[in-house]
């Protein structure tokens, strides 16, 4: 009897264990406690974790078996980068000067190998044209010529080559990056490639990263004519009530909308609402976020965080018979052009006790700060770029982005653009 409990004992421990740590390293100056874990569903990262640095060391124990793409996001610093899990032990260092990540030094196989094939990889895209194109002008018995047939025949061959029961991960990205998405692709990728491939992968296609570029690959192979039919097609073959139908779904939802696609965008979006079947989180979350900004629905209130030119806590503090919210960033062309027009008619909207609330998806406090010294509204940010609480709430996908409000803070326009702002509000 002794022994079952001794056994009972062992297996308990093992699993509490973490089934593999990712471990990370930065230098002591570098000032920051908070990290944050994500792992990848399609183009969504998922927070897995939250760690506070000690000697700045942070180690996440992670709990079950992934392997694909993660991220961890240092927010008081607003430093991000990606690696991979192939569900063993993952260790970096990283290099940093003023408290911004310089380089990334991957101290595991994995992505080190991961890290060399990416390099390579875009050598052969970017740089082995070139190379090509000059070696004529050089002959082949000097030193550098040589060294550049060398470097081509490198480039040329041999990148792809891994190992796939040692790295399964790297060697399922590496192969269908290849074949779906390279630009020297030999052989032409029909819609029913694609349709086959989707619906016959394994998990890794969710955690790769690879499942939105080739779904835009898709739409482009059917021809802007057939995108109905396109998706149509793909989603009969993969069925919506499936957890990978519903992952795909949810992706061709915010496709659409970043591409302007609208006639797609709500067909589908319907078609997400009208399901009778259980829900994945990926597809729930689609459908809330666009809840969250219909027409005719009550905007989500979002608690400032260091609000200027105003007093109010948050949006529904702010009193005005309506209310324009821009979403915008310093580095936003379009907001360069769209902001200064909204700037030249403030006193006019003002005048009509309309509030302009900007919201930035800044990172760079100095650019912000610069930004908004010119501007007279209400400003406020998180300072956190795309990492934003904006984003999922608002579902926001580009900048700017626009909202009017009425008094009661239900959304009762969408505008494009600065001039359909204006435009609505009958000024010139």
């Amino acid at each position: 009897m002794k022994k079952i409990y001794v056994l009972s004992a062992v297996l308990t421990a093992f699993f509490l264990q973490a089934q593999f740590t990712v471990t990370v390293q930065t230098p002591a100056d570098f000032k920051e406690q908070d990290a944050i874990l994500y792992t990848l569903n399609g183009s969504k990262d998922i927070i897995a974790s939250k760690e506070q640095s000690k000697n700045n060391v942070w180690t996440f124990k992670y709990p079950t078996s992934y392997s694909g793409m993660m991220k961890i996001y240092f927010p008081n610093t607003n430093n991000t980068f990606s690696f991979i899990s192939e569900n063993k032990n993952v260790s970096v260092k990283l290099v940093t000067e003023n408290n911004k990540v310089k380089d990334i030094i991957y101290q595991d196989e994995a992505n080190d190998l991961m890290s060399k094939s990416q390099e390579g990889s875009q050598k052969k895209e970017l740089i082995l044209p070139a190379l090509t194109q000059i070696k004529e002008y050089y002959k082949e018995n000097t030193d550098f010529g040589k060294a550049l047939r060398t470097e081509i025949n490198r480039l040329s061959g041999g990148l792809n080559s891994v190992d796939q029961a040692q790295h399964p991960f790297i060697y399922y990205y590496n192969t269908n990056y290849s074949k779906f998405l390279s630009a020297d692709s030999s052989k032409k990728v029909t819609q029913d490639d694609i349709v086959n491939f989707l619906d016959k992968s394994s998990d890794l296609l969710e955690t790769s990263s690879l499942l939105r570029p080739i779904l835009v690959a898709y739409l482009n192979t059917g021809g802007n004519t057939n995108v109905g039919a396109s998706v149509d097609k793909l989603l009969d073959t993969l069925k919506v009530e499936t957890p990978r139908g519903q992952t795909v779904l949810s992706e061709l939802i915010d496709i659409f909308d970043v591409y302007d696609m609208n006639e797609f965008k709500i067909k589908y979006l319907n078609l997400a609402k009208g399901l009778k079947c259980t829900i994945n989180d990926r597809l729930a979350s689609t459908i809330k976020s666009n809840s969250n900004v219909e027409m005719g629905a009550t905007f989500p209130n979002n608690k400032f965080q260091s609000p200027v030119n105003t007093t109010a806590k948050s949006i529904y503090d702010v009193k005005a018979d309506k209310k324009v919210i821009v979403f915008w960033s310093s580095t936003c062309s379009h907001c360069e052009s769209e902001l200064p027009k909204l700037l030249e008619k403030y006193n006019e909207l003002k005048g009509k006790n309309i509030q302009i609330v900007g919201l930035s998806l800044d990172t760079d406090k100095d650019s912000y700060s610069k930004k908004i010294s010119v501007f007279p509204w209400i400003n406020d940010s998180e300072l956190k770029g795309w990492n934003s609480s904006y984003v999922d709430t608002y579902n926001v996908h580009a900048t700017p982005t626009y909202f009017i409000l009425d008094a009661n803070n239900k959304i009762i326009s969408k505008p494009d653009h600065v001039g359909d702002v204006l435009e609505y509000f009958k000024i010139k």
